[in-house]
């Protein structure tokens, strides 16, 4: 799945940058997922950010009721963002 969204950092300055899933893609997310959930309710995912690939788990967001995405600050170097910036996400689920 493919999707726009903001890189924000988590509770104002800190180290901790995150891509909030849209609502949308959240669903076809667990639409997609077998099996049992993983501790905190994550998933399993591979991501494509410009020319960066990674494995990671996208965590459920309460206030939104979707998913947000963790963004390591190599991943940020590598692809010149920051917060605020808008990028494009690519995922696919690891879990099945």
């Amino acid at each position: 799945m493919s999707f726009e969204a903001e890189l924000f950092v988590w509770k104002g300055e800190g180290s901790w940058h995150f891509v909030r899933l849209p609502l949308e893609a959240a669903e076809d997310l667990r639409d997609l997922v077998t099996g049992p959930p993983r501790g905190f309710g994550s998933i399993r995912v591979s991501v494509r950010l410009g020319g960066s690939v990674w494995a990671t788990s996208v965590f459920p967001d309460k206030a939104s009721g979707a998913f947000v995405l963790p963004v390591k600050k190599p991943v940020r170097i590598a692809e010149q963002i920051e917060d605020g910036d808008l990028v494009r996400v690519i995922l696919t689920p690891l879990d099945d």
